[in-house]
């Protein structure tokens, strides 16, 4: 049987209006809260300093400028720190991935020897952390220090994401595979032909939950990354608006004219840092709200 986004349609038209009514009204306050800070802090980036010290910026810029912006891409980090954090997401992205579907496609096989145990041992991160002293010290051990490896190593899978797609794998039919086994495929190809094509949308949302946290990460290259050169745009972030270092960055005039419209610097590098991994969001929406196995079954 086919189901779908319109099985779920017709079942909430279902519902009594006036439940419809609120359902929706609290969507509506939901979405208000979560947008008003992002909007206010992209008017306040486009707003005149002394307004924004005044507190008369809402939603809508007052006095709209674009020194601001201006400041922030005469940073001399700020290019090298936007390269490190987009090769830093996508190779990170790539390989927890990749990691993450070797581990949770054997754990799916109920056939496989030791299955428990290895649940197990991915389930006990999850209940006990390392450290960071003790992970500061593998990661130095294997000379990962000032490399791109200690960025994405060391948080490389995580262990709810791997029992996410396993659950999925294993909701996927084993006619599916019993049929691939008599045309003589191997795991691998079962793998690569039939399961991974149908776990499209599950993969591309763990990707995208694994870029989001690669993308927005700091802590790591605060403690693995002494070289400038490769800090990411995060770190940057960090030393502008936490630890209000924007001296350290700015050169030149940009430096006397720093008192004058700093806090629109910060909400300018604010919306910088954010705006790119936002524009993912479009592209792979109807991966969230596609149906896993629609159109693999027809009966």
């Amino acid at each position: 049987m086919r189901r779908g986004a319109g099985d779920a349609l017709s079942t909430f038209n279902r519902f009594p209006y006036r439940i419809q009514r609120l359902n929706a009204l609290f969507m509506t306050l939901v979405v208000i809260l979560t947008l008003y800070p992002f909007l206010y802090i992209l008017a306040a980036s486009f707003s005149d300093q002394l307004f924004i010290q005044q507190g008369k910026v809402g939603i809508i810029p007052k006095g709209f400028n674009l020194d601001a912006y201006k400041l922030v891409f005469e940073f001399p980090m700020i290019g090298r720190s936007y390269w490190n954090t987009v090769v830093y997401t996508v190779t990170g992205t790539l390989v927890s991935v990749l990691l993450t579907v070797c581990a949770a496609y054997p754990l799916s096989r109920k056939s496989m020897l030791g299955r428990k145990f290895f649940t197990g041992v991915i389930l006990l991160p999850m209940i006990f952390a390392g450290g960071i002293v003790p992970t500061f010290l593998i990661v130095n051990a294997m000379g990962m220090r000032n490399t791109i490896w200690a960025i994405i190593i060391p948080g490389a899978v995580s262990s709810f994401y791997v029992f996410i797609q396993r659950t999925f794998f294993e909701a996927i039919p084993q006619e599916l595979e019993e049929a691939a086994r008599i045309d003589g495929c191997s795991h691998m190809q079962i793998l690569l032909r039939m399961i991974l094509p149908l776990s499209l949308p599950s993969l591309v949302t763990i990707g995208l939950f694994y870029a989001v946290g690669q993308w927005n990460s700091f802590f790591p290259a605060m403690l693995y990354l002494s070289d400038k050169s490769m800090h990411p745009i995060q770190l940057l972030l960090r030393d502008i608006v936490i630890m209000n270092q924007t001296d350290s960055v700015l050169t030149g005039a940009a430096a006397d004219e720093r008192a004058m419209i700093g806090e629109s610097v910060k909400f300018a590098t604010i919306m910088v840092a954010t705006v790119p991994i936002l524009l993912v969001y479009p592209f792979i929406q109807k991966f969230f709200v596609q149906g896993a196995m629609v159109g693999s079954i027809k009966g």
